[in-house]
């Protein structure tokens, strides 16, 4: 099950379980969408894979299946990608 990380690697901008404005590559790595795309063109900068859009867990199941808390927050890798 997705984690759904709750901000950005990148700018540590906060990206609700709901919000359509993440993405994630296929390790979970997490990114708003201004990041992925002018910063970071697309490409995780830890593993190197597809930056796609984060599915939205229906909002019926959150309660069951609470998105993640803890924030991960890496500018100095993003920053050395663009």
């Amino acid at each position: 099950m997705l984690l759904l990380k709750p901000n950005c690697e990148c700018c540590n901008k906060d990206l609700p379980p709901e919000t359509t404005e993440a993405k994630i590559c296929s390790f979970e790595c997490t990114f708003c969408i201004s990041c992925a795309d002018a910063v970071l063109h697309g490409v995780c900068p830890n593993c190197g894979g597809e930056l796609v859009n984060r599915p939205r867990r229906p909002e019926n199941k959150l309660s069951k299946f609470p998105a993640s808390t803890e924030r991960v927050y890496k500018p100095e890798g993003c920053a050395s990608t663009a």
